[in-house]
Formats: structure tokens, sequence, C-alpha cells
């Protein structure tokens, strides 16, 4: 039975989810417009993508989802020990093919439209990945959450989730980060 903490904590994921998924659709509406050849936005703007998606899945959610989800499944389910272990490699990985984007962007930005193609299929293979990485913890972790985690838990994982803070500079980062969401949004054409 969840909680009433439980449902904000999971409100919060599967929003923070939803906004990833968001911004690696507006990645993949990018290299599109450019592979058609139609206006598209100037490449700050992939680049400001890729800065959402390395500050706020890599240095705020997934921390938070390794210690306040995984962590206590553990200690309470072992039989999501090899799930838990498979997401927390996927969280070093995705860090991976963040930085492969990085490098095939700023091969793009030298060598011009030769660059796209590889671009394209290391924006496409992360979309997949993270498409899957977001279905087992929604489809596995956020129910098993719901049956294993104390009243406690769940309220350590809805204060965590529900701060937002800039792991760096102890600065609120939620605001920031939901002000770039909307100019990533708004700025590519639908």
């Amino acid at each position: 039975m969840q909680t009433p903490g439980a449902r904000s904590a999971i409100q919060v994921i599967l929003r923070e989810h939803q906004q990833l998924s968001t911004v690696i659709a507006g990645m993949q509406r990018f290299v599109e417009l450019r592979a058609s050849g139609a206006n598209a936005p100037e490449l700050m703007v992939l680049r400001a993508m890729l800065y959402y998606i390395r500050e706020f899945p890599e240095r705020v959610h997934h921390p938070k989802e390794d210690r306040y989800l995984f962590a206590r499944l553990r200690d309470r389910a072992g039989d999501l020990d090899n799930t838990i272990a498979e997401l927390e490699e996927q969280h070093v990985q995705g860090e991976a093919q963040v930085r492969n984007i990085e490098h095939a962007l700023t091969r793009y930005e030298l060598a011009g439209a030769s660059a796209l193609p590889a671009l394209r299929t290391q924006i496409d293979n992360f979309a997949a990945f993270y498409r899957n990485h977001m279905l087992l913890e929604e489809q596995v972790i956020l129910p098993a959450a719901s049956r294993w985690l104390t009243e406690q838990d769940w309220e350590d994982a809805n204060e965590a989730f529900g701060a937002n803070r800039d792991p760096l500079s102890g600065v609120e980062a939620e605001d920031d980060l939901d002000r770039l969401f909307s100019l990533i949004v708004n700025t590519l054409p639908g």
C-alpha cells in the first residue's frame, strides 16, 4: 500500500522522467531538422540539452535514486540486487553516452554535414538506452519501493526528491533547470 509520501516521491520521479524524455526527444528532433535541411535552431540549443542531461539526471536525479530507492531496496528486497546493480551500471553508462554525444557534436561542428549521421546515431542510441532505463525503474523499482519502503524511507525520499538542490553548490537548482527545460522545449519547432 502506497503512503502519501510515496505518492509524492513517485510523482516527482515520474515528472522528472517525463521531462528527461522530452529533452531527449528534442535532441532527436534537433538532428532530424539538421538532416532534412530544415530551419533548425543554433547548435547552442543542442549543447543546452546536453547540459540539462548532464546536470539534472547525472548530478541531481540519479544520486537520489541510488541513495533513497536503490540502497534501501537492497536492504529489504534481496531479489532486486541484480536489477539494482544493472540500473546503477546504467547510470554510469549514461554519463559515458552523454560524453560520446558531446564528442560527436564537436566533430559535427568541425566537420559539418558529413559528421551528422554519427551524431544522430549517438543520440538515437542514447534515446533507446534511456527509454529502457526509465521503463525498468518505473515497472520494477517503483512498484517494489511501494511495497518494501517504510514510511520513514518515503519521508526521506520525498524530502530529497522535492528539494532538487545542486549537489555542488547547495543552491536550489530546480528553478534554473525548469527555466532551461522551458527554453529547450520552446526553442524547437513542432
